[in-house]
């Protein structure tokens, strides 16, 4: 596979809990950019990233005022659909936010398999009857059907504690945290919130992965958490 979906899956070792600095949010970076130049021009700015979003100028507006405040400290990299999903006033505001994003996430989710489709025919193309290379990141999931695939959410108690009972009956566990966002700090703390040992990862019991689109690439449905095992090279859920 190229480079570009190996590099989705991070496996983390016993240092990876160390404090690291914290990087600065590319919206924030942008809007850094534009913070010297004409009202004009910070307008056409905020007009662009809404519609990227789905979102109006307003809420555009909303997102970037909470990123002034404790949410910007809480959650630094945070997108702005989840942003104003748990800032959210009613549940209709929350319903809204949370719809925009799995449309816009299915979407990501097609695009990168299509570049995969075309990739893979483009192998079979230029070199047939030479296998490419297999990895962890290969079909959605872990390499070896002795490991099980599990995907997570923040805030998920049912989560943590399923992952703990799997743990100690001594599962080998591919974690991938949904709507990760591709945020590393974000998925060290989650593994620290859910009490993932460093030997557990040093070990090779648990890797520790964002999701990038594999949860809508199978179909999956809620509630998490969910396991999934690859049988006859078909990813299956497992009950």
């Amino acid at each position: 596979m190229p480079r570009f979906f190996a590099a989705t899956l991070i496996l983390l070792p016993a240092y990876a809990f160390a404090d690291q600095g914290l990087s600065v949010p590319k919206h924030v970076d942008a809007q850094v950019q534009f913070s010297e130049q004409s009202p004009l021009a910070r307008q056409d700015f905020a007009a662009d990233q809404a519609k990227a979003w789905g979102l109006t100028e307003d809420e555009w507006a909303t997102f970037e005022r909470l990123q002034t405040g404790p949410r910007h400290y809480w959650t630094p990299q945070l997108d702005p659909l989840t942003t104003l999903g748990v800032e959210a006033n009613s549940d209709q505001e929350r319903q809204r936010y949370a719809e925009l994003q799995v449309r816009l996430e299915a979407r990501r989710a097609e695009r990168e398999l299509a570049y995969q489709k075309a990739y893979s025919a483009a192998w079979a193309r230029l070199f047939p009857g030479l296998q490419p290379v297999q990895d962890m990141s290969d079909d959605a999931g872990p390499s070896s059907s002795s490991r099980t695939a599990v995907f997570v959410e923040d805030h998920c108690a049912a989560c943590v504690s399923s992952l703990q009972q799997w743990l100690q009956a001594g599962a080998r566990l591919d974690v991938y945290l949904v709507g990760s966002q591709g945020n590393d700090t974000r998925l060290r703390q989650w593994a620290q919130g859910a009490g993932i040992t460093a030997s557990q990862f040093s070990g090779g019991q648990v890797t520790l992965n964002h999701d990038r689109g594999r949860w809508f690439a199978l179909g999956a449905s809620r509630p998490l958490p969910a396991r999934y095992q690859q049988v006859d090279r078909k990813w299956q859920r497992i009950d």
